[in-house]
């Protein structure tokens, strides 16, 4: 909290927008929701936090629901955490969901430095078609203290992996269809 309020070198910004669907940033804290909502056209948010960092600050899913915001919470631990590859399948496909509406999503975790910050690299190697490494450069080029620790590069890097198994299988089985229809 004291980052975004001191000037200089030693200022963060609470949120970036990564894309067009894709902010990432730090506790959305209850003051910041009309702004979320209004300003930014926030319709999901993705929780990378346990349920306990973000009680008190933080809108509850219920809160968030009143407002027209669904809440996906992807509980990972704080600091030594790592995404399961099956929850950044379920935040992508979160992502693309509000993506196809023209609306926006909130990727958070307490400082949307590492967890929330893989979460957003596996939407962006899935959208872009990108490496781990040209996701997680791209995120580091807006948002400069993001931190993806090496577990977090190796879930990134099985998604990655996962991706291009899938598209090669999708292919494969194409080219057998069509040369069924011939």
């Amino acid at each position: 909290m004291f980052r975004g309020k001191v000037p200089g070198r030693a200022h963060r910004d609470w949120y970036h927008r990564i894309d067009h669907t894709v902010l990432l940033g730090a506790l959305p804290l209850r003051s910041m929701t009309r702004r979320l909502i209004q300003d930014e056209n926030v319709r999901g948010v993705i929780t990378m936090n346990e349920e306990y960092e973000t009680r008190f600050l933080c809108n509850s899913s219920k809160e968030w629901k009143r407002l027209g915001v669904e809440q996906l919470r992807l509980s990972t631990v704080d600091m030594t955490g790592i995404p399961t590859l099956a929850n950044l399948q379920k935040g992508v496909q979160f992502v693309l969901k509000y993506q196809s509406l023209g609306q926006s999503v909130y990727v958070h975790c307490k400082a949307g430095r590492s967890r929330s910050a893989t979460m957003v690299a596996a939407y962006l190697i899935q959208m872009y078609n990108w490496s781990p490494e040209e996701a997680v450069r791209a995120i580091t080029k807006i948002r400069s203290h993001v931190y993806i620790r090496p577990g977090q590069m190796e879930i990134l890097k099985e998604f990655h992996r996962e991706i291009i198994t899938g598209a090669a299988k999708d292919e494969t089985s194409y080219i057998t269809d069509m040369k069924h229809v011939d």
